[in-house]
């Protein structure tokens, strides 16, 4: 029998102009779909005009310009709602879907659709619970004592991924689906019995012990930042768009 990480999954990505998923826009998104370890992927990618300024800073970060996005990306209502349907589409199929750092891509995904399309992330579920497969909280869990940081350029150097063209939606989503997979065989006797959905149960916990422990560290050192302990989708507070 096929474990879970060599079967079929499928990666969501984003790019974005900003770290604020209350405030901040989509302007590119990919889902990668791979039926097997090794095997092609399918890949669907999105260019959205967010209709606001793009800050320089993230524009460094993914070399998407206020100029190239405005001749040829599309309205935000539309790619939000097809985004949100593919998403919809592969919980239906039953592939467990990877998310590097959900709460942030998932959550601004939400916002977006509230804003846009006034209505939410978890309504496209319904009929299918999506599970998903955080590599930055399996990897935390998993290898907790590691010093060093845990982004998915280095996950990607830790567990011998390729990453070509990192701050690329397709080409971090399809990363992260190789990490998860790599992650998968590194701890297969930890992992092997267990379904993408006990996964998905056990994610929501071991994050939020994560979250526990760096909001004591914050505290420790003096520092005001909060951590949202909640995953893989933050819930809305009453002041987002």
């Amino acid at each position: 029998m096929t474990c879970w990480y060599e079967g079929p999954l499928a990666a969501f990505d984003t790019e974005t102009t900003g770290v604020d998923v209350e405030t901040d826009r989509i302007v590119s998104a990919a889902v990668v779909v791979q039926d097997a370890a090794g095997s092609r992927p399918r890949v669907t990618r999105w260019l959205v005009n967010p209709g606001v300024p793009v800050p320089a800073g993230a524009t460094a970060v993914h070399g998407l310009t206020d100029e190239h996005l405005q001749r040829n990306g599309r309205w935000p209502s539309p790619v939000m709602d097809e985004i949100a349907r593919v998403l919809g589409e592969q919980a239906a199929a039953g592939r467990p879907l990877v998310v590097m750092n959900a709460p942030f891509d998932l959550t601004l995904l939400d916002r977006e659709l509230r804003r846009h399309r006034a209505t939410n992330l978890d309504r496209w579920f319904e009929p299918a619970p999506l599970h998903v497969l955080d590599p930055r909280v399996l990897d935390k869990h998993l290898d907790r004592y590691r010093k060093g940081r845990r982004t998915l350029t280095d996950l990607c150097a830790h567990y011998d991924v390729v990453l070509e063209g990192a701050h690329d939606a397709a080409a971090d989503a399809l990363a992260a689906m190789e990490v998860v997979r790599a992650v998968g065989r590194r701890f297969a006797t930890r992992l092997e019995r267990l379904s993408p959905a006990e996964l998905h149960t056990l994610q929501s916990v071991w994050h939020a012990a994560q979250a526990r422990g760096l909001q004591a560290w914050f505290a420790r050192s003096g520092s005001p930042e909060a951590v949202d302990p909640a995953w893989p989708l933050r819930p809305e507070l009453p002041a987002a768009a």
